[in-house]
């Protein structure tokens, strides 16, 4: 794959109301791939639109390429300000069931405009059972009240393929899929962010296509691993999830928090070469697999949480495993509508992490 090819910046095109979420590159067939919320599109890398996936009810996250060619997505399905945000700008009144997926999208098979998702096998989901029983569920606030969302679940969004921790690539890759994570400064028991781990291999027991009037619950009945990762509470979670092969960290870009007690950077890595640790969880009563920040960054004296100050990532990052990654920046272009340009970046370290591209 020639890099050369992509433009600085790739203009994404204008694609309906909602904005760009995530993107990832097949390296080996040349193709970009674009989330933006109800559809999926996919590119050649010089902008060239070959198809779309479209008729998607839900919110289309983050999205990977895995080593199989297939492109995965989280896909969250719910009735709160988001859920209704997509459905307004959609312009339709539909129904459905509340519920959390990460969906495989048959990339091969995306060679025209708007193909339906709904009920076609192009696009088969998994159900994520932890995440719709946290979201369902109740934790605390500061006062002891019960509150609705366990750990703050806002349902789930990034999404990327990597090792386990303290484990390499040759150990082989698991799916982690992040939790979104309600802003809410009286509660204590939302500070973490929260990565579901999965073993992919399960992928073709478990998957079925979706139909959105009648939505399955075959899936994952639970993760392999649940992880912690302490940040600070941060507004809606980990926005995009990304491995990066050369740092071999799994770096996570959120919109910043608001609780004035921690740095509330836009952007955290977590440090793959360190190995889960079990503690006890701060501000529940419970012990959990808890993994390190990578800490090239800044440091906060204070809390103790590294991060980084690099403002791009949340609607879109891809890293090609050498030090160059992609990221997305979302635009209003035509009236309501969105798009997104695509920018080249170097990864450099250092409390703004990456420098922009210039040949």
């Amino acid at each position: 794959m020639d890099r050369a090819q992509i433009p600085q910046p790739l203009f994404t095109g204008v694609w309906g109301k909602n904005h760009i979420q995530g993107i990832c590159v097949d390296q080996k067939k040349g193709y970009i791939y674009y989330s933006f919320t109800t559809c999926l599109v996919k590119a050649t890398l010089d902008g060239k639109v070959v198809g779309s996936v479209t008729g998607l009810l839900g919110h289309l996250g983050c999205i990977a390429m895995g080593d199989d060619g297939y492109v995965y997505g989280s896909l969250e399905y719910k009735i709160d300000a988001i859920g209704k945000g997509v459905l307004e700008r959609l312009g339709t009144d539909a129904s459905f069931r509340e519920g959390f997926y990460v969906v495989r999208f048959d990339a091969d098979r995306i060679d025209a405009e708007d193909i339906s998702a709904d009920g076609n096998d192009l696009m088969t989901a998994v159900y994520i059972r932890e995440a719709v029983e946290d979201y369902n569920g109740f934790g605390t606030d500061q006062s002891g009240a019960r509150v609705p969302h366990r750990l703050g679940c806002s349902g789930i969004d990034g999404l990327t393929f990597a090792p386990l921790p303290g484990k390499t690539e040759t150990d082989g890759k698991y799916l982690y899929v992040a939790y979104g994570v309600y802003s809410d400064l009286a509660r204590e028991d939302n500070d973490y962010q929260v990565l579901l781990c999965y073993d992919p291999s399960d992928w073709n027991r478990l998957a079925r296509p979706l139909k959105q009037e009648d939505m399955h619950v075959s899936g994952f009945d639970a993760p392999l691993h649940k992880f912690f990762v302490f940040t600070g509470n941060t507004n809606y979670g980990v926005q995009n999830l990304e491995y990066d092969p050369l740092t071999h960290s799994i770096y996570m870009a959120v919109y910043v928090g608001k609780k004035a007690q921690y740095p509330n950077y836009p952007m955290f890595a977590v440090d793959l070469s360190v190995p889960a640790k079990t503690e006890d969880l701060r501000g529940l009563q419970e012990k959990g697999e808890v993994l390190t920040l990578r800490c090239d960054g800044e440091t906060d004296p204070t809390s103790g949480v590294s991060g980084y100050k690099f403002k791009l990532g949340t609607t879109g990052m891809y890293s090609f495993g050498d030090g160059e990654w992609l990221f997305s920046d979302n635009r209003k272009c035509t009236g309501l509508r969105q798009c997104g340009f695509i920018f080249r970046y170097e990864y450099v370290g250092g409390k703004d992490a990456f420098l922009l591209k210039i040949e």
